[in-house]
């Protein structure tokens, strides 16, 4: 059975050196949005990438990088991600978040 909706989509991009309190950041945004009971998220460790500084982040040999890009993404409605914003940007140092209007599709076994 499949139930349909109209969720948003929060990206944060960081860099995997990024910490908050000790740990890395990506698992301090992760353990938020389970604390507040966001609907889902996920972390993707990029193989390449530059932002704001123009300067590019590898995971090549010859050019190895101890701050590869990682991007995090949540879903939620639109008021619990605004919520939790205020929450992010204390924890950051920097970095950017994009939010998009997502049609959730959710396919579940019936029993």
């Amino acid at each position: 059975m499949m139930k349909q909706e109209e969720l948003v989509l929060m990206r944060i991009f960081i860099g995997e050196s990024d910490r908050f309190e000790k740990k890395p950041l990506f698992e301090a945004l992760v353990e938020l949005f389970k604390a507040e009971g966001l609907a889902g998220a996920t972390v993707i460790k990029g193989a390449m990438g530059f932002g704001g500084h123009s300067e590019v982040h590898s995971d090549r040999l010859l050019r190895l990088s101890s701050d590869l890009p990682v991007v995090v993404e949540v879903i939620d409605t639109q008021e619990k991600i605004e919520a939790v914003l205020p929450r992010i940007e204390g924890m950051s140092q920097g970095g950017m978040v994009t939010m998009e209007k997502a049609r959730v599709i959710r396919l579940r076994k019936e029993l």
